[in-house]
This record gives structure tokens, C-alpha cells and sequence, in this order.
């Protein structure tokens, strides 16, 4: 029998806790070939980043500790090796980029610094790491590469950052790649443009690659392979055209019944007085125009998504709503008070009808502050809401409105995944009841099936309440199943607005038809199809090649 590249083989995996054991991966065996992709999907807590974590030998031991398995990699056990040994294999021969660049790139070096070392690390001279670093930066698509090799962290995209833990990982050309959850809250157009970069980077050095992902469109577009896990078992393995068109287990039924984008769109609501009124919102940083003359009217209890790439304004629309960011001129008019000029003592008790749940909630989250206590706040700035007898009962219904445990109070959030994270941020926006909730990416990195749960809860919220939303996403699924109006952006513009239905069925702009063009289907067989006619469209006069093209694609 061939052997594998990667082979891991009734893996276990538990962690000790004061609550107990924690027993995160059982008995799991999958393998991964050269020139092959392998996606493991599930949902947070389901062991796949665990599984990937003791092939790095990335698991803190203790409380972790690998009970049983092996893990075979080119013939020999990794977990038979040691430190100095698995030094030499790891970011050489096994490489791995993580789902948060900015947590994983340090903040006080350049960037084009961090790159070099993971050579010079391996033994490659300063100048040849120098070189590869300025020739890697322009393979990934860094604008001005040489420019770039002496900026920051902080000065990329989103993107772009996940663009430089690419070039880190490839460094020293890999066998194998580790991508977890690689293009989780990256606008579509630039998760499509990691993937293909992904794509075409195997293709040239044919790496295996182990993608790990809730993501079931990330799987169409790019999988070969299927692996999917649950409660730390896997529960299901097979192409990625057989598994969603024939799946066997009850909860790969359930992840792909959860899937966005197949719901009934909304239809327009009945013309009412606006809720809220904006009015030629405008908005400069140093010559950086961010905002340009946005208008639109919010209905009561109206869902109006606003979309667009990154750096189109979107996030500093919602801060400047919320009076987080203070505006160059324009009118918000809410119910007929201007947010804008609003003295602090009205906009005060106006703030518990206004609240937003941010795009990262490692960094809105209080580290030092319990569940309890991050959901509780709200009540303690506005005592007259609920009396503290019922703050315990309360917390623990808006825990399970967003699919969390009443126990989970007592946590604090670096003991949560990122998408249980985001949980407890909208627990904690729902506390006070608003009027107007902005949600800026507020489900993105959400399991499918929570994904589906919280958009039901925010609609529910919605009809029952008359809660109106602004809906800042670049999963256009989503929006296409919750939202009733959408407002594309581009560089600080509106280019098109109208119902879900009109953007969705007739868009008229070329970007707001890119953007859609670039968004991706959990159905493979789909997905296929766009693929291939975009690659006819755009890719093939370039000479682009990618996996699986049939011939009649092929540039010669």
C-alpha cells in the first residue's frame, strides 16, 4: 500500500481541568496525500483545531495531554520525536497559518523581518532569506513589496495579513500546510483570492494541503476530501461531492441544512415614517476620504445590510452612528434628534436604545471580567432595567438565546473559542433591549448551525420587538437570508441600494455583480460551475492554471 504523506491514526486527545476532564479528540484517524486538500469541517469544540494542534505539536501538556494514537509523517512518528527533532520538521517540512494573522504576527518587527526568520531560523543565509522574502511578498500579492518589507503588522488589511502568514508558512516550500479557518472574516472577493492563491501555490509545489473550516462553501470551492468532526469524533469522510450530495450522519445532514443562502428572500416592508434618517454622512482621516456623501433611511424593525470590501467605509459608518468616531458634517437624524450634534448627557440615555456587536470580540470582551459580569454591565450603567435579583436568571436565558450554557457565566472569554466569543458579545448587546443593534461582521465566525440559530433569534427579535439592524457583512448568504435592504459600498461610496431581492436577482453596478460573482456556494457541484465560469471570464486569457480545470479551460 502507498504510503501517505500525513497519517494520523486513532488519535486521543484530553485536557484536565478544574471542572474535570475534557476528553476534545477520540480516537481519530485520517490521512492526506501529496498534491492533496483535506478539509476538516465541524463546529467549534468539534476537535479539528486540536487535531491539527498535535500534529504541530502546538497542545499544552499539561492540562493537555495525547492518551493514544499515532501520527505518521514521510515514515516516521511524530510523536515518537524529539523537541530538537520535531524543531527541524516544524515550519521546514510542516507548516501552519492561523485563523487570527494579527494575534500571530508580532507587532514590534516588520513584517518583511518576521518572514526572514522563519529561514534564517532553518539555516538560510540573511541575504538569500532577504531575497525570498521581497520575491514571496510579490508571489502573495502584496502591493509594493519592497516598500512592504519595512512596515507593520498593523498596517495591512485583514487580507493582507493573512497574505504574509501564507508567505511565512511557504517560506521553506513545506510538504504539508496547515490552514485554519485561513479566510474566516475576509470579504468575499479576498476570500476568493486566498484560496485561489492557495490553489495555485499547491499546484507549483505540490504540498499537501489540511484545511480546517465551519465554512461548507470554503469546502466546495477547494476541498478534495471531507473529514467531519463532532464532539471530537469524526463522523463522516468522503469527497466533497458525496458527502453534500449523499450525507450519511445526522449531523452532517444538520450542518448542511444550516447553510445561508437557500432560504426566501425577504420582501420590502410597507413604507413608514425612517427610524433613522442619514443624510450626506461624510468623513476624512489625514486625506483619507472614508465616507463620501452616504444617505439612506432605516425603517422600524428593518434589516439593512451594508456590504462592500475592506476599506469601503462600512465599519466607519456604524462607528460614526454609535458617535465612536465624531463626523466632518451630515446629518443622522434618530426618531428626529440629530445623533450627530447630540450633547453627552441625551446621547447617554439614548446609548441603551443603540448598541453594536463588533467585528472582533477578543478585543471587545473585557479579559478581566467574567461572562456574567460582561453581560450584566449593561445593567449596572442602566439600574432602572431589571432589578439584580433577576441579573443570574436573565443572564442565563440571553446565554441560551445564543446557544451557550448557563454555566459558561462563570468563564472568562480566553476560555471560549472565537465564534463562542462572538456569542457572548451579542448576549451582551441583547441585555438592554435596543431599538437599533449594529452588528459590524457579527456572524462570521459563527458555526454554520449557530450561524443559522443567532440570525433566527435576530430576525425573531426583529418581527417581535421592532428591532432594526444594521447589518455590516461580507457573507453574502447570509445577508441574502436576513437581510431586507442592501446598501453596497466601494472607497467610502454607495454604488447601488435597494431591496435583497433587486441586489440579489438584478444587481445593475459591475462591483455589486463582482461581489456576488466571488461569493461561494456550499453546493460543489455549484460552486464548480462558477468556478470555471469565471475562469473562462478571467482567468484563462492570463494563462492561469488550477486543479481540476477540464481541458477545454486550460490555457496553452
Amino acid at each position: 500500500m502507498t504510503e501517505h504523506l500525513l497519517q494520523v491514526e486513532g488519535l486521543s486527545v484530553e485536557f484536565h481541568t478544574a471542572a474535570g476532564t475534557v476528553k476534545a479528540v477520540q480516537n481519530v484517524s485520517f490521512h492526506l496525500d501529496r498534491g492533496e486538500t483535506l478539509a476538516i469541517l465541524g463546529e467549534s469544540g468539534s476537535g479539528k483545531s486540536v487535531s491539527a494542534s498535535a500534529i504541530m505539536n502546538l497542545i499544552d501538556m499539561p492540562p493537555g495531554r495525547i492518551t493514544s494514537g499515532r501520527i505518521r509523517f514521510d515514515g516516521q512518528d511524530l510523536l515518537a520525536l524529539s523537541d530538537e527533532q520535531r524543531r527541524r520538521i516544524n515550519g521546514r517540512r510542516i507548516a501552519m497559518i492561523f485563523q487570527d494573522p494579527l494575534s500571530h504576527l508580532n507587532p514590534v518587527y516588520p513584517v518583511g523581518w518576521q518572514i526572514a526568520e522563519a529561514m534564517t531560523t532553518h539555516g538560510t543565509a540573511g541575504s538569500d532569506a532577504r531575497a525570498e522574502t521581497l520575491r514571496l511578498l510579490t508571489r502573495v500579492g502584496i502591493p509594493e513589496p519592497q516598500a512592504a518589507l519595512r512596515k507593520y503588522p498593523h498596517q495591512f488589511s485583514g487580507g493582507q495579513r493573512q497574505r504574509l502568514m501564507i508567505a511565512m508558512a511557504l517560506a521553506m516550500k513545506p510538504d504539508v500546510l496547515i490552514a485554519d479557518e485561513p479566510t474566516t472574516a475576509l470579504d468575499v472577493t479576498v476570500q476568493a483570492e486566498v484560496l485561489s492563491l492557495l490553489e495555485e501555490l499547491q499546484a507549483e509545489t505540490g504540498m499537501g494541503v489540511l484545511i480546517i473550516t465551519h465554512d461548507l462553501g470554503v469546502v466546495a470551492e477547494i476541498a478534495d476530501r471531507v473529514v467531519v468532526m463532532n464532539a471530537g469524533e469524526v463522523v463522516e469522510t468522503g469527497t466533497a461531492a458525496q458527502v453534500y450530495a449523499n450525507p450519511a450522519h445526522p449531523y452532517t445532514k444538520k450542518l448542511i441544512g444550516a447553510a445561508p443562502g437557500k432560504g426566501v428572500m425577504h420582501d420590502p416592508l410597507p413604507p413608514v415614517q425612517p427610524v433613522l434618517s442619514v443624510r450626506d454622512l461624510r468623513k476624512s482621516y489625514g486625506g483619507f476620504t472614508a465616507l463620501d456623501g452616504i444617505s439612506f433611511d432605516l425603517m422600524p424593525g428593518e434589516t439593512m445590510a451594508v456590504v462592500g470590501e475592506s476599506g469601503s467605509g462600512k465599519s466607519t459608518l456604524a462607528r460614526i452612528l454609535l458617535r465612536l468616531d465624531q463626523a466632518d458634517g451630515g446629518q443622522a437624524l434618530w426618531q428626529g434628534r440629530d445623533l450627530l450634534t447630540m450633547p453627552p448627557r441625551e446621547l447617554f440615555a439614548l446609548r441603551r436604545d443603540l448598541q453594536m456587536v463588533f467585528q472582533d470580540p477578543t478585543q471587545s470582551l473585557n479579559p478581566r471580567m467574567t461572562v456574567f459580569q460582561l453581560v450584566s454591565e449593561a445593567w449596572v450603567i442602566h439600574p432602572d432595567i431589571l432589578p439584580r435579583p433577576r441579573w443570574k436568571a436573565r443572564v442565563a436565558e440571553l446565554l441560551a438565546q445564543v446557544g451557550l450554557k448557563p454555566e459558561h457565566a462563570a468563564r472568562y472569554p480566553h476560555q471560549f473559542s472565537g465564534g463562542q466569543r462572538q456569542r457572548i458579545a451579542i448576549a451582551r448587546a441583547l441585555a438592554l433591549e435596543p431599538k437599533l443593534i449594529v452588528c459590524d461582521e457579527a456572524v462570521s465566525a459563527l458555526d454554520v448551525s449557530v450561524q443559522a440559530q443567532v440570525i433566527d433569534l435576530l430576525d425573531r427579535l426583529r418581527r417581535e420587538m421592532g428591532i432594526a439592524f444594521i447589518f455590516i457583512a461580507h457573507d453574502l448568504p447570509v445577508v441574502r437570508d436576513f437581510a431586507d435592504h442592501v446598501m453596497v459600498m466601494q472607497k467610502g461610496r454607495v454604488v447601488e441600494q435597494g431591496s435583497v431581492r433587486q441586489i440579489f436577482d438584478a444587481a445593475r453596478q459591475p462591483y455589486t455583480q463582482a461581489l456576488l460573482a466571488a461569493g461561494l456556494d456550499p453546493d460543489p457541484a455549484v460552486q464548480a460551475a462558477r468556478r470555471q465560469a469565471r475562469l473562462a471570464l478571467v482567468l484563462q486569457p492570463i494563462g492561469i492554471l488550477r486543479r481540476n480545470d477540464p481541458p477545454s479551460l486550460r490555457s496553452p
